[in-house]
């Protein structure tokens, strides 16, 4: 089935990507497996990190990507499958994913939001850096290591 996606090319947008089995840690276990996976599909299919936080078993994340490109599907069919590649095959795979192929480590889709201006913007960005708050898994935004609020408060120093 395709799924009718907003594109603006060029366009900044905000993204949340679940693992299938919400109550796995895998992404905070094998961060640097995760952190590779973007970091080489950052250089094959350049974008900006606007802002990111990844948790135990989600990520939110504003990319912005370069003028003419609207493939943020593409970059994100990447990283989940060179991550998963790395992880050992410990999760139950279902029939539909076993004729297809695939492993039953991510969900398949993933929610997108085009970002309209500045407002929009800074709403998500504040939205992604107390996220591991509002989960619970710390009391602070900056406690929480997996997470561009670093970078924020670096630069503004």
């Amino acid at each position: 089935m395709q799924y009718r996606r907003y594109r603006v090319a060029g366009g900044t947008y905000f993204f949340t990507v679940n693992l299938a089995d919400r109550s796995s840690s895998l992404l905070v276990e094998h961060i640097d497996l995760l952190r590779d996976a973007v970091r080489e599909v950052k250089c094959r299919h350049p974008f900006t990190i606007d802002a990111i936080v990844i948790l135990p078993d989600h990520i939110h994340a504003i990319w912005t990507l370069s003028v003419n490109d609207v493939d943020y599907s593409k970059r994100w069919m990447l990283i989940k499958s060179m991550f998963s590649r790395h992880i050992p095959k410990t999760e139950l795979i279902n029939d539909s994913r076993m004729k297809k192929r695939e492993r039953g480590i991510w969900q398949r889709r993933f929610w997108e939001h085009t970002i309209r201006d500045e407002f929009d913007w800074q709403q998500h960005v504040d939205y992604i850096h107390n996220n591991p708050v509002k989960h619970g898994w710390v009391k602070q935004a900056i406690d929480w290591p997996y997470s561009s609020i670093h970078s924020y408060l670096k630069a503004a120093q």
